[in-house]
């Protein structure tokens, strides 16, 4: 009864919403999405919450972006050369504004790039993996810049497309403060306004520097956490596309009003295990015992209705990088070894954990599987769901003692291995240290030979399998139901959220 009063709330309230705002079907060029999550603000050098990804997307440029293969292409950095292993001299589009209308120079790179890197104004966190060994910036003339590395870094230029590294006006910084609920970008879109829980408006950029896009005249995407709630405003008109759970998609198998669309992520699941706060996590044999005792088909088939696929935290959708974790003993269940372990380890009646869950109903999901997995090996599991902003804080803190979270691999396998689990890393939340994985991060990120750097990070990789400061369970599908009449939303493992193409027909 609850779950159908809150259908009903949700509908009648965006109802009303569009009715307020005098919305024409037959004229209108507005693409309503609805969304599974609440934002928590839009400053792309701080925020890394999908909720609001979704939006930053639209509102900020990168230096360069990556394709579906991983290569560097242009984006506000029309060409590149590196004079050396540590410099590299970029040259801007001239034809670049900010949302103010102001023309886009070298001097708002360099201004980006400091913001960044300045401790005392909170940025040097998770964007450090990015930017990180940025050593100077230099704004040589209006439209080149010049950015030196305090190290040879392999993956440099792949991290400079993550949203992390976005270019944004320093005035309006300045104006604001940060950028939590201002608009500093050159993207396609500007932020028009947020009313929290509801929904936040965005207008087209007419002065984008890509000539004739976008195509929308605006995109509102609408709060609407319940997913029964999201289906039934796609199916009645509401919205126009939502980001699907996997429960949706036998409900839509034979709809031809509603298309479906896909794509494999560079995104893993994972038990983040406190190695250093919990005690029962201190011991590798228990992590291990945790691993074994999953049983990851079940979780995938209970939590994403069969739509995932065995994985570790370096994902097959990487390629190269990947490790294929299929045969590797971790990953097979062995309830009787895994209770050997815990009586190894001296927890043979087993303990307590708290595991928090949040953000995405997968999780939560898997929450519950789980729960029931690790109590054959006496581990009595109390779920915690938490609302967004609360989970987020915890994962900062890394105040927790397990914790299910959906990372990213990103686009180099830097991230994958030494975001997660370097020592002394921000999304470290594990705290999870070794010393030769420490070393074989540092050989990776400092040879540009791509086999070496294979080996260096394909060894770190093993090594952090067996060790279990995570227990990866899957990399799942994302998918998303639109209306027909929606053409050029193509999303994908690298441009999951772009709308520039998207339009109505």
């Amino acid at each position: 009864m609850k779950r159908i009063l809150a259908v009903l709330l949700s509908l009648m309230m965006l109802g009303s919403l569009l009715s307020a705002t005098a919305v024409s079907e037959a004229d209108d060029n507005t693409l309503r999405f609805g969304t599974d999550a609440e934002p928590i603000g839009f400053d792309p050098h701080t925020i890394s919450a999908v909720a609001s990804l979704r939006v930053i997307n639209q509102l900020y440029n990168t230096l360069i972006d990556v394709d579906e293969d991983l290569n560097v292409i242009p984006e506000l950095a029309e060409s590149w050369e590196q004079p050396d292993d540590v410099t590299y001299v970029f040259h801007l589009r001239d034809d670049v504004t900010f949302h103010n209308g102001r023309k886009m120079t070298a001097e708002d790179v360099k201004y980006s790039f400091e913001r960044i890197l300045t401790p005392d104004a909170g940025m040097l966190g998770n964007s450090a993996s990015y930017a990180g060994n940025i050593d100077t910036v230099e704004a040589v003339d209006d439209y080149t810049v010049t950015l030196t590395l305090n190290s040879i870094t392999a993956p440099f230029l792949a991290s400079l497309s993550s949203s992390y590294c976005s270019i944004v006006c320093k005035e309006v910084v300045e104006e604001h403060g940060d950028l939590l609920r201002a608009d500093a970008g050159t993207g396609p879109y500007t932020l028009g306004e947020w009313v929290p829980d509801n929904v936040v408006r965005l207008n087209k950029y007419d002065g984008y520097f890509l000539e004739g896009k976008p195509h929308l005249d605006m995109i509102e995407y609408y709060v609407m956490t319940d997913s029964a709630a999201r289906l039934a405003a796609l199916r009645t008109g509401v919205v126009d596309v939502i980001n699907a759970d996997t429960a949706m998609l036998s409900l839509v198998t034979d709809d031809a009003n509603i298309n479906t669309l896909y794509y494999q992520t560079r995104n893993y699941v994972t038990l983040c295990l406190n190695v250093a706060a919990f005690e029962p996590f201190k011991d590798a044999r228990v992590r291990q015992a945790v691993s074994l005792a999953i049983n990851r088909e079940e979780i995938i088939d209970m939590a994403f209705n069969g739509e995932a696929e065995i994985s570790g935290f370096v994902p097959a959708s990487m390629g190269r990088w990947a490790v294929d974790v299929s045969d590797h003993p971790l990953y097979q269940q062995n309830v009787d070894n895994a209770k050997a372990l815990m009586d190894e380890a001296g927890y043979t009646d087993g303990f307590e954990v708290e595991l928090i869950v949040g953000l995405l109903d997968t999780l939560r999901d898997m929450g519950v599987v789980v729960q029931q997995q690790l109590a054959e090996i006496g581990v009595r599991v109390n779920v915690v769901n938490k609302e967004n902003a609360e989970y987020v804080d915890l994962w900062g803190q890394h105040a927790f003692e397990m914790m299910a979270c959906q990372n990213g691999a990103g686009s180099d396998p830097s991230r994958g291995v030494a975001f997660f689990f370097k020592t002394g890393n921000t999304a470290n939340i594990a705290e999870y240290s070794n010393a030769r994985v420490d070393e074989l991060c540092d050989l990776g990120a400092g040879t540009t030979d791509p086999d070496e750097r294979e080996g260096y990070y394909k060894e770190a990789i093993e090594i952090i399998l067996d060790e279990c400061p995570n227990v990866t369970v899957c990399s799942p599908r994302e998918y998303f139901l639109a209306s027909p009449r929606l053409q050029g939303f193509t999303p994908s493992a690298s441009t999951p959220y772009a709308l520039i193409n998207a339009r109505f027909e």
